[in-house]
């Protein structure tokens, strides 16, 4: 990951997640970022693997298909 789009993600999550509420533990913290990340961050992020494509849009070629063949 280049470092301008590292600092990005880190000010994305201070501001979306850490600066929202004071967290009680570290385990909820903990699930608050594990969260966040799977909600916003991955389902957004082109993936290689995917053919540059979002999780979303990949999930949406590949159910496309599917849902016409049945």
């Amino acid at each position: 990951m280049q470092p301008r789009k590292s600092a990005d993600d880190r000010s994305r999550l201070q501001k979306n997640v850490l600066d929202r509420r004071s967290w009680t533990t570290r385990e909820e913290l903990r699930i608050a970022i594990v969260t966040w990340i799977e909600r916003t961050y991955h389902r957004r992020r082109r993936q290689d693997r995917l053919g540059r494509l979002t999780p979303i849009e990949y999930e949406i070629i590949m159910t496309a298909p599917a849902t016409q063949a049945a």
